[in-house]
């Protein structure tokens, strides 16, 4: 029986081998521009690590609990087993499921009317589809490709979280910073108040200088408490970021800390926009959906071809019981039906035409997400310069502000002022301070903002999606 089986085995496998109905792939060429307009269009050095770019210890280590505890990431990585599980039952569709048969029946026999018995037991093929037209193989394909689509999100994932955990850590930062210039406002507010009593009780200031100094106490003690809050609201943020609270031992290093002592990141290497194909893992997840509703298309279009299914059962069979597994009893049987699909009321049509249709909303957004992504770089890149000059010209004004409130001070003590314009003095001190550490904030999250835009914050030799066997 074996000898017989190997040439049809043989003719099954080269039959196998036939035509695939999948459309021949071609990547879209890149929607956008040959170059950024706020920077040279040299091709780029490998981006960073993580690790290496965000240079802060405790940053590393917020980054590191995130990846093992971020809920969203976990999800990601589920989908990534799933999706592997999924395109493993389409890859086990080409080949045939044998199981143990066992088969019982008692009819009446032919022209006599007599009762017979029939019993068989033995390995059995059940609906095996011979993909002479690639149905099943374009649909694990159309897995594969949705597998590795999972495993690019899963990167792209990460890069988000390491991103996110970047910039709220740096906010927590920032508001330190706010919060001790705020306490450090009040304090001078009411050592102000305290004094323009003195003074009203001696008659050197007026009732309205003293409601002015206690108003302007009043609406810092208001800021005080809006950063305060603002602060907790942050920390919750960075929690929920990191699945767990702040650990203790970073929690209370915050209060010595602020964006004054947090390290410039270093330079990253721009490149050419076409280096955004290899290195952002959400255009690559968007190419590889693209791939499968291209295959897609292939199991479309097989649908309007016959359908070819084997059945088959090798075993021992008998009439009687007893006589199963006796000399003699040994044989095979083999059932191959065809399904040609004649009428269908345009259901295969119409799974072609949504096939196709998928296609063309795959390329778009593979397009949009090209774009997206030399927005992103773009907006950074433009960004980088002009914070700079931002901040070193806020810098300088609340160099001047600080001069112009001690000159209004003593202008104030000497008669030469009036109150208010020491107390337009300090509103206008204040705000410009408050107004540094913000730009501040916006430049080191800019950095952060350009890292993760160019592709960077996942490792390439563990993170990068393999292929599937």
């Amino acid at each position: 029986m074996t000898k017989k089986l190997a040439p049809l085995s043989l003719a099954m496998v080269a039959l196998l081998a036939g035509c695939s109905m999948i459309p021949a792939y071609e990547r879209p060429a890149a929607p956008v521009p040959t170059g950024y307009t706020a920077a040279s269009t040299q091709p780029g050095a490998p981006l960073p690590s993580w690790r290496s770019y965000f240079s802060e210890l405790r940053l590393q280590q917020l980054i590191e609990i995130a990846l093992d505890h971020n809920r969203d990431l976990r999800i990601a990585s589920l989908n990534v087993e799933q999706a592997r599980a999924q395109f493993q039952v389409r890859r086990a569709a080409q080949y045939p499921a044998v199981g143990l048969a066992a088969n019982a029946s008692r009819a009446p026999a032919s022209g006599s009317g007599d009762l017979t018995n029939s019993f068989s037991v033995g390995l059995a093929v059940t609906a095996w589809e011979l993909d002479f037209f690639g149905r099943v193989a374009s649909l694990k394909e159309q897995a594969l490709a949705q597998y590795l689509a999972s495993e690019e999100g899963r990167n792209a994932a990460q890069v988000s979280l390491i991103s996110a955990v970047a910039n709220a850590w740096l906010t927590l930062l920032a508001d330190e910073q706010l919060l001790e210039l705020s306490r450090r406002t009040l304090t001078t507010r009411e050592e102000s108040v305290r004094l323009t009593k003195l003074r009203l009780d001696s008659g050197a200031a007026s009732e309205l200088d003293y409601r002015q100094a206690e108003s302007l106490t009043q609406a810092a003690r208001a800021t005080l408490a809006q950063q305060q809050r603002q602060r907790a609201l942050d920390e919750n943020a960075l929690a929920l970021l990191l699945g767990q609270p702040l650990p203790e031992d970073i929690r209370a290093s915050l209060t010595r800390s602020d964006l004054r002592a947090a390290p410039s990141m270093q330079t990253v290497p721009t490149g050419l926009p076409s280096d955004l194909l290899a290195q952002r893992p959400d255009i690559r997840q968007a190419e590889q959906q693209l791939v499968a509703a291209n295959a897609n298309i292939g199991a479309a279009r097989a649908a309007f071809f016959p359908r070819i299914a084997l059945t088959a059962q090798a075993g021992t069979a008998s009439g009687e019981l007893s006589g199963l597994f006796k000399n003699g009893s040994w044989g095979f049987t083999l059932a191959p039906s065809l399904l040609l699909p004649l009428f269908d009321a345009g259901a295969n049509q119409a799974n072609l035409d949504s096939a196709q249709v998928g296609r063309k909303l795959a390329v778009a957004q593979y397009e949009k997400a090209i774009q997206t992504a030399f927005r992103e770089v773009s907006d950074a890149l433009a960004s980088q310069s002009t914070l700079t000059e931002q901040l070193d010209a806020q810098t300088k004004q609340a160099e001047a502000e600080a001069i112009r409130l001690n000159l209004a001070d003593l202008r104030y003590k000497n008669g030469v002022a009036s109150y208010l314009d020491l107390l337009d003095a300090q509103r206008s001190l204040f705000s410009t301070q408050q107004g540094v550490v913000q730009v501040r904030l916006g430049q080191l999250q800019n950095q952060v903002t350009l890292f993760k835009a160019l592709g960077g914050g996942w490792d390439a030799e563990t993170g990068q999606a393999s292929k599937a066997p």
